[in-house]
């Protein structure tokens, strides 16, 4: 089974939505069975709130499945659950590596590298541009998807 966690600053917007739309794309392949697929946080604002209405409402509209959940926060003992620890920006790798002594495994990466971009996944909760995280994530989930699948 591959295991992937995807964070975010709060739990909230960008990992819940890649978490989504990365449980879509292993369906869509037929290879659910293979996969835990979860998300979390590297701060505490959140912990227990469900998603940000704008993440239910995107995902809503590209016909993507969701449940309802609850923001949680990274654990040390994540580190040794999980294949890989995916990041959706520069400060979320901060805080990963804090938490997971610096990566000895070398599981942590940034989502958007596995498509070839060394950018961050911008924050919605900021932007409020739901449809460019959307696409930054989709488009970073179907890289990872193929190069596991290549593995």
């Amino acid at each position: 089974m591959i295991k992937i966690l995807f964070v975010c600053h709060g739990n909230i917007c960008r990992s819940p939505m890649a978490e989504f739309v990365m449980k879509e794309l292993v369906l869509r392949a037929g290879r659910e069975s293979d996969f835990l697929i979860e998300s979390a946080a590297t701060s505490r604002e959140e912990i227990g709130n469900d998603m940000h209405y704008g993440t239910r409402t995107k995902l809503r509209e590209q016909k993507i499945p969701f449940s309802r959940r609850a923001a949680r926060q990274i654990r040390p003992n994540d580190y040794d659950k999980y294949d890989y620890l995916i990041a959706m920006d520069d400060e979320n790798l901060y805080y990963m590596n804090r938490c997971w002594a610096n990566d000895p495994d070398h599981k942590i990466k940034m989502l958007l590298s596995f498509a070839g971009k060394d950018r961050d996944i911008a924050d919605p909760w900021y932007t409020g541009n739901f449809d460019q995280t959307f696409e930054d994530v989709l488009e970073g989930c179907e890289a990872f998807l193929e190069k596991i699948l290549r593995s």
